[in-house]
């Protein structure tokens, strides 16, 4: 039986990157996907893509900047679909680059990443919540960093956003304890993405993960196969507890 049958899934960021490949790793396991990016040229292409494996697709277009796109994300998956099992908060926006330093950061463009990257979880994480209560069930998933605990000169913005959403998270958890709604920050590693590039282009390539493997954590955090609490797991921690419990 396919992992996430039964289960639909909003997946934000959907168009590139780990978003993509995340979409299409939930595809595979039998997900329901609501999935939006800015992009509708490549969110369309990975909305066809995730239907050529099986799935229930709906792509919309939205801007997490936008308090209006957030709260249409909210709206029309739950009258396409009902009900939300999983909500992963995996756009992010890196902000200016070359990476400045904060005393050279725009302050609006400081406001802009932190809407994409804590408010707009925050909103979508608070509107589908109480559905999630009610049926007692539910996963949601934060994207975080190591830049969230570890700071590194010109970061700015990003680095603060996932500290915030960290903290976000440990709060939700707490709040969430008895229930069997479940809320993780999972920080994927470094990864061979277009953000990466954006952010460290020295780096080599070949020495990144791939998001297509780093994408098979997030279906076993969203399919209940990863033991740990709720709180901050790391990707190639996950992947690493898989492969033991296979091999055992």
């Amino acid at each position: 039986m396919k992992r996430l049958a039964g289960k639909t899934a909003v997946i934000t960021g959907a168009s590139r990157g780990l978003g993509r490949a995340m979409t299409l790793a939930f595809a595979r396991e039998g997900a329901s996907l609501a999935i939006a990016a800015r992009g509708q040229e490549d969110l369309d292409r990975v909305a066809e893509e995730a239907r050529a494996l099986g799935a229930d697709v709906l792509a919309i277009v939205a801007d997490m900047r936008v308090t209006r796109d957030v709260e249409r994300v909210v709206v029309l998956t739950l009258d396409h679909f009902n009900r939300v099992d999983i909500l992963v908060n995996n756009a992010s926006e890196l902000g200016p680059t070359p990476l400045p330093q904060l005393v050279d950061y725009p302050p609006h463009v400081f406001a802009d990443v932190l809407k994409v990257n804590l408010q707009a979880p925050f909103h979508l994480t608070w509107s589908l919540l109480g559905g999630m209560l009610q049926h007692d069930s539910g996963v949601v998933i934060n994207v975080t960093s190591d830049v969230a605990i570890n700071g590194y000169p010109g970061w700015g913005a990003y680095s603060v956003s996932k500290a915030a959403i960290e903290g976000l998270t440990r709060t939700w958890a707490a709040e969430l304890e008895g229930t069997n709604v479940h809320i993780f920050a999972v920080d994927p590693g470094d990864m061979n993405t277009e953000m990466h590039r954006a952010a460290l282009p020295e780096d080599d390539p070949a020495e990144l993960l791939d998001p297509a493997d780093v994408a098979e954590a997030f279906v076993a955090i969203a399919a209940g196969e990863v033991p740990q609490p709720e709180g901050r797991l790391e990707a190639t921690a996950v992947l690493k507890s898989l492969k033991q419990a296979v091999s055992a």
